[in-house]
């Protein structure tokens, strides 16, 4: 166990990888407006910071034909979202409640 507490309580990463070669991708979902949205959403609720809750962008995750792709550590869930309706249920239920959300998990 370690000696330390983590730095963040959930770090959120969301892949905004564009395929320049036309394959699938999460950026062609609008994964960069959506990861925007998250960020601003946890900021407004006061849970951005310290020992509370990280939204960041990441490149490629590899797992694009899933749908957009999001990853909440230190659970290590992995999720699928088609607009800002599934993307304030993650917040809701697991963000701020721990509660995964079973229909968006792949």
């Amino acid at each position: 166990m370690s000696e330390f507490a983590p730095y963040y309580r959930r770090h959120v990463f969301f892949c905004v990888n564009n395929r320049e070669d036309g394959s699938v991708c999460c950026a062609k979902s609008g994964s960069q407006q959506m990861r925007d949205y998250a960020k601003a959403k946890i900021k407004s609720l006061g849970l951005a910071g310290k020992g509370e809750i990280r939204v960041n962008m990441s490149g490629c995750l590899d797992r694009c034909e899933e749908g957009p792709t999001i990853v909440v550590y230190p659970e290590g869930i992995w999720y699928t979202y088609v607009d800002q309706d599934d993307i304030d249920e993650i917040i809701q239920e697991h963000l701020l409640h721990g509660r995964i959300v079973e229909r968006l998990r792949i």
